[in-house]
Parts: C-alpha cells; structure tokens; sequence
C-alpha cells in the first residue's frame, strides 16, 4: 500500500539528547530525564530508550497513562510518576512496579498499605504539589518505603535569593524523612552548584535544546529543527497584502514562496510579522527567508527575495533554536516544544 508523504518534518537528534544527558550527568553527579508530555512533544518512547541505553536509570513522567506507555521501554521500578496517585489508578498503581510519587497526607494513605516503593515531594516553596511545611509530621511517613524524597525550584533560572531558601527549607523538610535518595535540581538548578545536586538531578528541557539560563550555553547542544515543503511561489506586486487582514504589505514586486506550516503544527502565530519586521525565519540554500503576514493554521509566507531558485517542491528549514525564538516570540522554551503537533513526522538521527 502507498502511503502519503509528509510535507512537515520534526527532525529529532537524538544523539544531541544524550549527550546533553551526558554533560548534565556528569555536571551533577547523577541525572535523571524528565520525560513527560511525551518527552517534551519529541516522544518518549525513542528518547527513553536511547536514554536508557546510554545509561540513564531515573525517569519522570506526569501521569499513570505516560508511565503506562513506557512499561515494554524501560523497567517499571525506574518511572516516577509526578502527579502522584487517586482513587481511580490505586489498583493499576498497586499492579506496576511504577513509583507514585505522593504529594499529599491522602496520597500517603492511600500508598501506605501497598507497602511498595515510592518517592515523596516536598513543597519547599514554588506551592504547587507537595507536603507544605504546616503538614509535616514524622509519624506521616511511617511505613512508607521512600526512594527519592524531592522538591522543585521555583526560580533556578533567575539569580534569586528564593533558591537558597528553598534549599534550606528542603533540608530541613526532609532531615528525618528517611529516603534513601534526596533530588532538587532541574536543568537550571544544576548550574546553582554543588550544594542543590544531592544525590540525584532532575534535567527536562536541557535535553532538549533548551537554554534557560545562560550557564547552560556552553554545555547544550541544539536537538530539534523542522523542515516545510513549499507549496506555492508566486509574484507578488508592490502595495499587495499578504495573508490574513493584509498585515504585510509589498514594499516591491517581489518573490513569495507558502509553505505547509502552521499553528496547527505548533509554530504560533507570536511568529507572525509585525509590519516589514519579521520574527520568524527560514533557510534555504544558507539564505534567510523572512516570515511575512500571519501566521495561519496550516500555512506560512515567506519573502524568497534572497532566494530566486526556491520552487514549488523544494524543503525549507525553520530556524528553531529554542532560546533565540522564545525571546523574538515571547514564547516559553517549554511551550514551544510542547505545542509541536502530531501532524509532523518525527525523523530521528542517531
């Protein structure tokens, strides 16, 4: 049977994510991968073998159907699943080897008489999930078998009194907790120093290209790029409006090539051009192609002036280092990963 051909591509190094893994690895001691939301939008299952096939041991996912989704990748016992346990997933939680990671007095209950192995967040002050402080009470922790006692920093990315804080507060959480592992450090909170490393890191979008602070730019190697084909070139004449309410208008007759990209594929309209300014590239042959008007669902327009042998047929490449774009869009680096849609085909270099 034939099948059709793409005319988007999400090309994925993994070999960028591993050795990102690495260098994190070795900076920290001991990394895990937050591989959640489907390992940042790139897929978990092909980053979480070549991860664990590199050496990798400690994974984090969000929910009981991302762990479920990675049972036949990786060992169960070595996937924590954030979000913790409910009533609806204690008996699939109680069939797995997966380890809950309890955030609330209820939580706790619920796991205590499984008696299986597990991981505990404390809430040491971003106030999301977790034990707060006013909750802490020795005798709630009894009977639990408690892997990696965690919490998570609120403002590693930002040079922040806040951090310190909440490393004291960690401390002093989980003094008499009694797990056999402790872990505070995300991607950023890996370049705070040693003091934050404890036995084990927690890296999510550093192993995906993402700079979040600028200690990581000598360490981060880019992993993803998208290639659109081009659907369209035509002339255009000078005083035209390109694309949804004309919001480009040709300062000459000029070149316009539209390319199967869009929205709906994950580059936003923040990427749209404000007047002639534009905010989103592509390449083409080593030259820069401009995204002029709007961005729409499935389709961008691009100024081919530079680039006169483009035709109809031909791959462009968008520009998609993730700390570059963000700041011209005003996108987060999370964001823009995890809203890549599922209308690519995902390519993976080795």
């Amino acid at each position: 049977m034939v099948e059709p051909i793409a005319t988007a591509q999400l090309q994925i190094n993994l070999s960028a994510i591993v050795e990102n893994w690495k260098t994190l690895n070795t900076i920290s001691g001991c990394a895990g991968a937050a591989v959640k939301a489907n390992a940042y939008g790139l897929g978990a299952e092909q980053v979480s073998k070549a991860l664990y096939e590199a050496g990798c041991r400690d994974f984090f996912v969000a929910n009981w159907d991302e762990a479920n989704q990675l049972k036949h990748i990786i060992p169960q016992n070595m996937i924590s699943v954030l979000n913790g346990i409910d009533d609806d997933n204690i008996e699939f939680a109680k069939a797995h080897e997966f380890k809950p990671v309890l955030n609330t007095p209820y939580q706790i209950i619920l796991w205590r008489e499984n008696g299986g192995l597990c991981d505990l967040m404390l809430d040491s002050g971003i106030n999301r999930l977790g034990i707060a402080k006013d909750q802490m009470d020795a005798s709630l922790f009894d009977g639990l078998n408690i892997d990696i006692a965690m919490s998570h920093l609120a403002s590693a990315d930002e040079d922040s009194a806040n951090n310190e804080t909440q490393r004291t507060t960690y401390d002093n959480m989980r003094a008499n907790i009694g797990s056999r592992r402790n872990s505070l450090a995300n991607s950023a909170g890996i370049m705070l120093g040693t003091d934050y490393h404890y036995d084990l890191s927690r890296p999510g979008i550093a192993l995906y290209g993402g700079i979040v602070c600028d200690a990581l730019n000598a360490y981060i190697k880019p992993v993803v790029s998208i290639k659109a084909r081009v659907l369209q070139t035509r002339m255009i004449r000078k005083g035209q409006g390109i694309g949804y309410n004309s919001t480009y208008i040709c300062p000459e007759d000029m070149m316009v090539a539209t390319a199967s990209l869009g929205y709906a594929d994950g580059y936003m309209r923040n990427f749209s051009s404000s007047g002639l300014e534009s905010k989103g590239f592509a390449s083409f042959e080593d030259r820069k192609l401009p995204i002029i008007g709007r961005i729409s669902m499935d389709l961008i327009t691009l100024d081919t002036r530079e680039s006169v042998n483009i035709v109809e047929g031909d791959w462009i490449e968008i520009d998609f280092n993730l700390s570059e774009i963000s700041k011209l869009s005003s996108i987060s680096q999370y964001e823009l990963l995890t809203n890549l849609g599922n209308r690519h085909v995902r390519q993976y270099d080795c």
